[in-house]
């Protein structure tokens, strides 16, 4: 495998290049944070910021940013490694850059030789939403730990991220005693913590080449296309009442196709181990799913929106 200069400069500028996109993005979110007493007294002060008058503005958007970038990194090199241990081609990873509400669309590695045994298949899917998961855990929960508990904000106009069963439990230990109606407002490094484990529950979908794609078809064999078949209508239903981004992420899927390829010892089965660590990438899944990543966003929210507005 060739790492020389002229291989690795496409993933270095985008790495830098999404470094950049996540550090912008996270001044946001440090501000909110920061000044989170005050927006709970009055939400229009947003307006009276300056960022340059506030160092720990970058500081926390630094943070943030080196926080997200580790998370997601850590998924991939657990895939990377794992090709490493088994002389399987792959590439390292590729960040992508974007101007949305976390400023990256993720990471990627590129696999450029054929995966031939069910094990090899199970051990690469796995390694990495599990290393993925690991980091997101201790960001999650030390984030949540310095995170900020005021009086309710008006949500008019707010953006309301949904919560998976990890955070309510992580959340009911740690603020069991504030009142029922207060706001918590995450730390930086909770957010990125958010979306590490958001990334973790979009990659274990049962489907195609995604990682629990990899995972259900080492598991179950052939049978795992009815599987994949059943999830992706239950994309539909849930961009239909929950968040209509699953729409678009449907979408990427039917262009990466539903079907995945055959490896030659199909109908051998997976040792025990593995199939405990299925079990267990199962349970993290239900961790860490959010049906509704972004509240108030489901097609059937918005089509009553735009009914209101129009009638």
């Amino acid at each position: 495998m060739n790492f020389g200069s002229n291989k690795i400069i496409l993933n270095l500028i985008l790495f830098l290049i999404t470094v950049l996109s996540t550090f912008f993005v996270g001044l946001t979110w440090s501000l909110s944070f920061l000044y989170a007493d005050l927006l709970s007294e009055n939400p229009d002060a947003a307006l009276e910021f300056n960022l340059f008058h506030d160092s720990q503005v970058f500081v926390l958007s630094l943070v943030y940013s080196i926080t997200l970038l580790g998370i997601l990194s850590g998924h991939e090199l657990g895939h990377f490694l794992a090709c490493r241990h088994y002389r399987i081609n792959a590439t390292l990873p590729f960040f992508i850059p974007a101007p949305t509400l976390v400023g990256t669309l993720g990471a990627f590695i590129k696999i450029k030789s054929p995966i031939t045994k069910k094990h090899q298949l199970f051990d690469i899917g796995v390694a990495g939403p599990l290393t993925g998961f690991i980091l997101s855990v201790p960001a999650l929960i030390y984030g949540l730990s310095i995170s900020k508990v005021v009086p309710p904000i008006p949500k008019e106009g707010s953006l309301i991220f949904g919560e998976p069963l990890l955070l309510k439990i992580i959340g009911n230990l740690l603020f069991r005693d504030i009142p029922r109606d207060f706001d918590v407002i995450l730390h930086p490094v909770a957010f990125a913590g958010w979306v590490g484990i958001f990334v973790t529950a979009l990659n274990l979908f049962p489907i195609g080449q995604l990682d629990g794609g990899h995972v259900a078809y080492a598991l179950l064999g052939s049978r795992a296309r009815n599987l994949a078949r059943i999830f992706f209508g239950i994309y539909i239903i849930l961009g239909i009442f929950f968040w209509i981004g699953w729409f678009l992420w449907a979408l990427i899927i039917l262009i990466l196709g539903l079907k995945h390829p055959r490896v030659i010892d199909e109908e051998m089965p997976l040792s025990p181990q593995r199939k405990f660590i299925g079990f267990v990438m199962l349970l993290i899944f239900i961790l860490t799913f959010i049906p509704d990543p972004i509240k108030g966003y489901s097609s059937s929210s918005l089509w009553e929106g735009l009914k209101n507005w129009i009638f």
